[in-house]
């Protein structure tokens, strides 16, 4: 698209000054290809230059594109194709991707526009089609009056106003009317100042308060909020249009019932059943009116609202008309009760008929249909008189007295005049049936708050049509709170009026039975009932038409942010955009109002939704407010935050005192839905102040972990997996994450770490890839945790950073988890199991718990289920409690919790091993650990000959590797000779065991639980050397070793492989350290396996690397023996603390 601005030039061009009326024009598409882009230009001063061009195209809310990333919400990617082309900025010219001229973001600005929801209609939508031509929308031109307050007036007063609030002065009284309307009144003004602070803090698009508190609370709350405001809504909804029927059949023409009820008792059945055939019918035709456009409803708003003024100033006429020239509505008394004069137009018992006393039409209704005089009579009726009094006294009459103290009752309870002379019947069991006037439900203070708070809703409706005012930031608080002072007026007022001009007996009539069926607020109005019949029919219908077409719009708002997925399909509409779909759901929630069909049980119900949508209103300010994030910069500067949690404190008390079960069931969907949106929900980041109050929390939770360190009693591994990828970047060992799972079951700290080599810089995508794939597989093995990939030059380093630096303040990790490098013989780069040895170092001088899976791969997954077995721990050093807490914890876990928890302690030749076994039950009972114990006794044993040989093999192999200068196949051979030279050695030793003489004394018999387990990686040579090696018992001086040394030297073919290198396998030259280290692994691993081959999984002490950095592969060699023939090994290291205690 072409764009002009009026350039100012900043410096000399080819030497010249610009003329000050240049005026630069980007090229057009089919002039890219010019060496110059620009083109100057004399402008014509005939021709007008749109400087800013403004497009006031719907903003189409909620679809899915990220316009928050934006400051302006209608950013399109069409601003990235500008390019820079000039000389004065060159020096910025490699930003301008990035970081775009002022110029441009002036431009996005003026292009900004935000107009109400809602679709186009059907010709606008045809126009387009027809042609391209663009139709010119006009920029909004609403005031504060037109745009806000007027809206606001229409959707608070309404149908509550006409139908109930006389009654509900009559029963509460005036003072506890007043309370009810001062309570209502102040919970919808708190929360319009905290609107007005939310809602002039930045645009306020389509979706009203939906888009507020969702962006200020989260997607979570503002999902179930915004779905809790869209019920009320459409509850709001069927209200207004049984309001309507009710004024159809009951004010203006009763005989159109279809079910009509023969005795007095089944009227209250027979109206609740018209109220749900004409309610559908209703229903029905204003689902088709919104169907087929909004339009139509629009232009009906000024007539509806137009019905709503007359009808109050005609409610305010009649008052002052009272006070000199009251209205006659008589009310016909029998005793002190009042009478339901539907049947009857005298107010007598008996009459003068041709000079003959006959009974009227009221003495044949209480004297069994008969009117003669000798007819049998009610008891009552006989023994009281009828009066006649006007219902409306007038406003000088003193009837306010009367009214000014509550009458509660229950259902079925007559309405009685206080102060009146009456005599008491014996028998009351017929009253049900004779004509008096009767409370239609039980009433309480609870149940008129929750009836009437209905009637203070509808203060969104100006923040709703923001994109149609002209200055929506200004106009939205003064509008709203304006339009709750006025209402807040007619409804105080109201009250007062209706308690000092109509008398007690007709406010608590709620349906005008006592003044032949007219609407009771009516019979105050001037000039006449049928302006406040008329007006309020018509005003109930335009609140109900309002409520069909803003409650769609607001699921759609919904779906299309997709936060909710099943609702995915009410975001859907018609080619126009018009929610169809929507409207067909908030249509069938709407029916399931009218099928309750009574207007006093349906209002507690949508009082519930608006209340918890306007708690969360104050919250989300509140909120804010104290959290003093950047961005809260409202326009509105008279909000605070004790104001808004005031108003917070007053929404959960109202809807606790209107019904306190059906706040409950609000909020237990609200939590549903909120739980619903956390576990299945789309990911969205909007900024909101739940974040911030998070962080805020976590900081402060952070500063108080630090100040010291945990006890005992709270100590729970908290976990730095030392994560491995391969070259595709894809994670090695998923089980190991799997296992840190099953460790955790959601508790505590996980940080994932990886390590890459090289520089930052070069390996940026490739980190960022890897730590994708390590969330996915953290995911899928529902690891609950943080991810932390590193790049560093060398792998060493990196390991030690994550080790030194991962995690933040009090939330640092005490456990690192890793796998064993099950490759590190066949590995040509040392590196890997020097590696490893150093973070085992790292781990021990941090003072770190160190866990080691090995054989990790095989470890059972999340869904995997391990029959009965065991977890056997091999308790051979103290270590902090660390091997007692593991099994415990994993046996929480679903996968292991069948599993049996065996511990193994090792007792030495002079350790009493009944008694450990007795101390160490009776620890674990302190420990409250269920575990079987047993202890092993490994008697002091002389070193086989099996030792010797591994040690020898293992330090020629560690020579051979610092000696030779081979390569790398050739030293793979040559290790490999000497590897099988030994193993023969060993065999053929074994098979001809060297003569004794008869006066050496006979070797020690080994106990047979004790017999000497020959290491070798083959399984079947395993076996037999096992069974050769049975029969190795001897104990071993230098002449011997001297003595067996030459005799195998003579025996052995293979001894010049071992002369090729020029090597002594003197035993006596051997490290002895060496040795007496590999005869522990040799002899621990020979009871290991004998006790724990079949175990599901095993725990062992992790013994420290030597101190001299020259064994390290010795020590590698030493682990290996001591894990050989077990599958699922997990080796421990504690971390230098105790982590578990007997205390509570």
């Amino acid at each position: 698209m072409g764009e002009r601005f009026v350039v100012v030039p900043v410096g000399p061009c080819n030497g010249e000054l610009e003329p000050p009326d240049t005026v630069f024009s980007d090229p057009a598409p089919e002039n890219e290809g010019a060496a110059d882009g620009v083109v100057a230009g004399q402008r014509d001063p005939n021709t007008a230059v749109p400087i800013l061009e403004y497009s006031r195209e719907p903003n189409k809310y909620g679809d899915g594109l990220r316009k928050e990333s934006s400051p302006f919400i209608n950013n399109t990617d069409n601003d990235k194709a500008i390019s820079y082309d000039g000389k004065n900025m060159a020096l910025f010219e490699e930003e301008m991707d990035s970081n775009p001229m002022v110029s441009s973001l002036l431009n996005k600005l003026a292009n900004y526009t935000n107009l109400t929801q809602g679709a186009q209609e059907h010709e606008e939508a045809d126009e387009e089609e027809a042609g391209p031509k663009k139709k010119a929308v006009k920029s909004p031109q609403m005031g504060t009056f037109m745009g806000v307050y007027l809206p606001c007036l229409q959707n608070i007063l309404g149908v509550i106003l006409f139908l109930r609030l006389t009654w509900i002065v009559g029963t509460a009284g005036i003072v506890e009317s007043l309370a009810i309307v001062v309570m209502c009144c102040s919970c919808t003004m708190l929360t319009a100042i905290s609107m007005s602070a939310i809602a002039t803090n930045g645009v306020v698009p389509a979706g009203g308060s939906y888009y507020m508190i969702s962006r200020s609370l989260g997607p979570e709350f503002g999902g179930a909020v915004g779905l809790c405001f869209y019920l009320g809504t459409t509850f709001a909804g069927s209200m207004y249009i049984l309001g309507t029927i009710e004024i159809l059949l009951t004010y203006i023409v009763p005989q159109a019932a279809i079910f009509v009820a023969e005795k007095k008792e089944d009227e209250p059945a027979a109206l609740l059943n018209n109220m749900r055939v004409y309610g559908t019918c209703c229903l029905t035709l204003m689902s088709l009116v919104v169907f087929v456009g909004v339009k139509y409803v629009n232009k009906l708003a000024l007539v509806f609202l137009a019905c709503v003024v007359l009808s109050i100033l005609a409610i305010y006429a009649g008052v002052i008309k009272t006070a000199f020239d009251p209205p006659d509505f008589p009310v016909c008394l029998l005793g002190n009760r009042t009478l339901q004069n539907l049947n009857f137009d005298k107010c007598l018992k008996t009459e003068e008929v041709g000079n003959q006393t006959v009974g009227t039409a009221l003495w044949a209704l209480f004297c069994g249909g008969s009117r003669a005089l000798n007819a049998s009579c009610n008891e009552y009726f006989v023994l009281n008189n009828v009066t006649m009094i006007q219902g409306i006294p007038g406003l000088t009459s003193g009837v306010i007295s009367d009214n000014m103290w509550s009458d509660y009752g229950p259902l079925g309870m007559l309405v009685e005049k206080p102060r009146q002379p009456a005599v008491l019947a014996a028998d009351t069991s017929q009253d049900v049936y004779l004509p008096y006037v009767v409370n239609d439900i039980a009433s309480f203070f609870t149940l008129l708050v929750g009836i009437y708070f209905p009637s203070v809703t509808g203060i969104m409706a100006g923040s709703n049509r923001s994109g149609d005012l002209r200055d929506a930031q200004k106009s939205i608080p003064i509008g709203t709170i304006l339009a709750i002072a006025t209402t807040t007026f007619i409804y105080l007022t109201s009250v007062v009026l209706f308690g000092a001009c109509i008398d007690t007996v007709l406010l608590r009539d709620k349906f005008g039975d006592s003044v032949k069926r007219n609407l009771v607020i009516g019979t105050l109005s001037w000039p006449s009932p049928w302006v406040i019949v008329i007006g309020s029919f018509f005003s109930c219908c335009g609140a109900g038409l309002q409520s069909l077409t803003g409650a769609p719009r607001l699921l759609q708002a919904i779906a299309r942010d997709g936060i909710v997925p099943f609702l995915a399909v009410f975001g859907h509409g018609k080619a126009n955009g018009e929610p169809t779909w929507a409207l067909l759901l908030s249509g069938g929630i709407c029916e399931i109002g009218i099928l309750i069909a009574s207007l006093d049980a349906v209002a507690p119900i949508l009082s519930m939704f608006f209340l918890m949508c306007y708690l969360f209103v104050n919250l989300a300010c509140a909120v804010q407010t104290l959290l003093r994030t950047p961005n809260w910069r409202p326009r509105f500067k008279y909000y605070h935050w004790a104001l808004s949690f005031l108003g917070m404190s007053l929404c959960l008390s109202l809807m606790f005192i209107s019904s306190w079960y059906y706040a409950i069931v609000a909020m237990v969907i609200a939590g549903l839905i909120y739980k619903y949106i956390e576990y299945r929900g789309a990911e969205k980041e909007w900024g909101d102040g739940i974040r911030g109050l998070s962080l805020n929390a976590a900081r402060y939770a952070l500063i108080r972990l630090e100040e010291a360190p945990p006890h005992t009693k709270n100590w729970r591994p908290q976990m730095l997996v030392l994560l491995n990828v391969d070259t595709d970047l894809a994670v090695k060992h998923p089980r190991l994450l799997s296992l840190t799972t099953q460790l955790k079951a959601g508790k505590g700290l996980t940080i994932v770490g990886n390590v890459l080599e090289g520089t930052y810089l070069t390996k940026d995508s490739e980190a960022k890839t890897a730590e994708q794939n390590i969330k996915s597989s953290m995911a899928a093995e529902r690891t609950k945790g943080f991810c932390h990939v590193v790049v560093s030059s060398n792998l060493r380093d990196g390991f030690s950073h994550l080790i030194q630096s991962a995690g933040l303040g009090g939330m640092k990790h005490n456990t690192v988890l890793m796998a064993w490098p099950g490759t590190w013989k066949q590995s040509n780069d040392p590196a890997s199991w020097k590696n490893f040895i150093e973070t085992v170092r790292e781990t021990t001088a941090t003072h770190h718990a160190l866990l080691v899976a090995k054989n990790v791969d095989s470890f059972p997954g999340n869904l995997e289920r391990l029959g009965e077995g065991t977890i056997d721990v091999w308790w051979v050093v103290h270590d902090g409690g660390m091997l007692m807490l593991l099994p415990f914890l994993l046996r929480q876990h679903k996968v292991w919790r069948k599993c049996k928890m065996r511990i193994f302690t090792v007792a030495q030749m002079d350790d009493n091993s009944i008694q450990m076994k007795k101390d160490l039950q009776m620890f674990l009972y302190h420990l409250r650990l269920d575990a079987e114990v047993e202890v092993v006794e490994m008697h002091d044993s002389d070193i086989s000959a099996f030792t010797y040989e591994k040690t020898l093999v293992m330090e020629q192999r560690s020579q051979m590797l610092k000696q030779m200068q081979l390569s790398r196949n050739e030293r793979e051979r040559e290790i490999q000779s000497i590897t099988d030279g030994s193993r023969s050695s060993i065999r053929r030793k074994n098979q001809s065991p060297p003569a004794q003489s008869p006066t050496e004394p006979s070797p020690p018999q080994v106990e047979e639980d004790e017999a000497q387990l020959i290491h070798d990686r083959n399984t079947a040579s395993h076996a037999a050397l096992s069974d050769a090696a049975a029969g190795v018992h001897m104990t071993w001086t230098k002449e011997k070793l001297f003595t067996e040394r030459h005799r195998g030297r003579e025996a052995n073919a293979n001894v010049a492989v071992r002369d090729l290198f020029n090597m002594k396998p003197e035993w006596e030259n051997l490290n002895q350290s060496n040795v007496r280290r590999m005869h522990t692994a040799v002899k621990l691993n020979e009871v290991v396996v004998n006790k724990s081959q079949g175990a599901h999984l095993v725990l062992l002490n992790m013994p420290g690397p030597p101190r001299n950095r020259g064994g390290d592969e010795n020590y590698m060699e030493f682990l290996e023996v001591l894990l050989e023939g077990l599958n699922r090994v997990l080796l421990v290291r504690g971390g230098g603390r105790e982590v578990i205690t007997i205390y509570s």
